[in-house]
């Protein structure tokens, strides 16, 4: 796998790599000279956001010496000439050595005149160690599935579905057709309706919630609960969905009893979903002020306040540490099934 790959990979998942620290991506326009670098690729060249400004030339300079010729000059990508790929050594200010895979694309005016500059990095650094976590993943949600029929996943913004393949082994059909159409897997009296249901939040980006009877392939109707959950990156730009599968009993109770192994970026998610109301509500059951809040969270007044404002980024970080300390308080965010979020405290 290289910064190649990372073209073909959904938005959730190159979301999920760049959370873990492996990947990160740059943009830069030549007309007005603004450079943006995402959280990750400051995190993959060992820098902090809030005292470094992203540079170009500041990232060829952190290259190790020898390798620096590999990608284009500040003044080559002016002239229009870019060197789209390539693998580097960089040098953490730490002093840390890792090994990047390096993507750049140029993109030029009908005319051909530069415009603009983008690129993502990956890091390589153990490739086997990379295939073996990604193996064993893959591995684990296969297991998961077979032996329990629950599982994690992921829907991009073109709406293509990603499941582990043993879904499409308990239930007969390909994964292609999965993929298209999770809903076949619906009995036909309940598909229509459920997947209208689930096709209207999408346009809206809210979160979803359900309940429907599917059959096996061995002919057994089994009920799950399904979720989704729209995901954002830092800047508000929506990635796509994150979701889980379980069967429940007929009750409503969940059938397994350990919970979804892997679902780490469902709950991800899910924060995301915290509103400004949510949060006044949370700090009323605890009788706080939102300096109290400030301080339980590390975050500043200031953030506190844009958060309840709704004026904080949909996936901003401050956001996850507010309802953290929320949480080691004993306030409780619960996913209704009518898509509402209700806040308790224990």
């Amino acid at each position: 796998m290289d910064a190649a790959d990372l073209k073909s990979l959904s938005e959730v998942f190159r979301h999920t790599i760049e959370e873990r620290g492996l990947a990160g991506g740059w943009s830069w326009s030549l007309a007005s000279g603004a450079q943006r670098w995402s959280w990750g690729f400051f995190r993959l060249l060992g820098l902090d956001p809030h005292h470094v400004t992203a540079s170009y030339d500041l990232f060829v300079a952190l290259l190790h010496p020898d390798d620096r010729g590999r990608l284009a000059s500040a003044g080559d990508v002016l002239q229009g000439h870019v060197t789209p790929s390539a693998l580097v050594r960089l040098i953490r200010p730490s002093g840390e050595l890792r090994v990047l895979s390096v993507l750049s694309e140029l993109h030029v005016s009908p005319e051909g005149r530069p415009l603009s500059l983008t690129g993502a990095a990956l890091d390589v650094t153990d490739r086997e160690l990379l295939r073996q976590v990604q193996a064993a993943e893959s591995r684990r949600r296969q297991a998961l599935y077979l032996t329990s029929y629950a599982t994690t996943y992921t829907v991009g913004t073109d709406r293509m579905h990603d499941f582990p393949l043993a879904v499409s082994q308990v239930h007969g059909l390909s994964p292609q057709e999965i993929s298209l159409n999770p809903f076949a897997m619906i009995v036909p009296e309940e598909r229509a309706a459920f997947r209208d249901r689930a096709m209207q939040v999408h346009a809206p980006q809210v979160r979803f919630q359900g309940t429907a009877r599917e059959r096996l392939a061995n002919g057994e109707v089994w009920h799950f609960r399904i979720i989704g959950v729209p995901l954002w990156d830092e800047t508000g730009r929506y990635l796509g969905r994150a979701g889980m599968k379980y069967p429940v009993h007929e009750s409503g109770a969940a059938i397994h009893a350990g919970g979804v192994p892997g679902d780490e970026q469902v709950r991800h998610a899910l924060e995301q979903a915290v509103q400004a109301h949510h949060l006044r509500a949370a700090r009323g059951l605890l009788d706080w002020s939102m300096a109290q809040l400030a301080e339980a969270s590390g975050l500043s007044l200031s953030t506190v306040r844009r958060l309840e404002e709704n004026t904080e980024a949909q996936g901003a970080r401050s956001r996850h540490k507010a309802v953290a300390a929320l949480r080691r308080a004993g306030i409780r965010f619960i996913a209704m099934d009518d898509g509402t979020l209700a806040v308790a405290k224990s």
